[in-house]
């Protein structure tokens, strides 16, 4: 796995071995660095979300395996950004709005990451009916975040 997916492996080490508790600023030394973390994190995320979506819309024959390969992954990944939002390291796509509302943005992202859990375990039945059921939350969970924190 660590030769297809050098950049998962590679946050998931980061996240691992800097440990949430400690707080994004103490994990980064400049803001562009966290800023760059937390926009891999989601695009990766992004990209395997967009896999198992093809799947769920039919735009792309259904593959169990897959689906259930890209929705661990999504799961996984979801766990990751929210180590590079903090205030010190404000900027990028996100709005000032993260800074000043931490209580929804963190419930949105909370939200987010229980969706993702259910859309891999969906993914794991191998049945594209349930797999369709929890697409369409999490992506409303994604949707929600980006409508309020996100500048297009």
């Amino acid at each position: 796995m660590m030769k297809k997916h050098p950049l998962l492996a590679a946050l998931a080490c980061a996240a691992a071995l800097s440990g949430f508790s400690t707080g994004a600023s103490a994990q980064f030394a400049k803001a562009e660095d966290a800023i760059k973390y937390r926009q891999s994190a989601l695009f990766v995320m992004a990209q395997h979300f967009g896999r198992v979506g093809a799947m769920a819309n039919g735009k792309v024959p259904f593959d169990a395996k897959a689906a259930e390969q890209n929705a661990d992954i999504v799961a996984q990944m979801a766990k990751l950004p929210w180590a590079g939002f903090d205030a010190a390291h404000e900027g990028g796509k996100a709005k000032p709005e993260i800074w000043k509302e931490q209580a929804k943005f963190k419930d949105l992202a909370d939200k987010m990451q229980a969706e993702t859990v259910k859309l891999a375990a969906a993914a794991k039945t191998g049945d594209l009916d349930k797999l369709k059921a929890a697409f369409g939350p999490a992506a409303a969970s994604c949707k929600a975040c980006h409508d309020d924190f996100r500048n297009r």
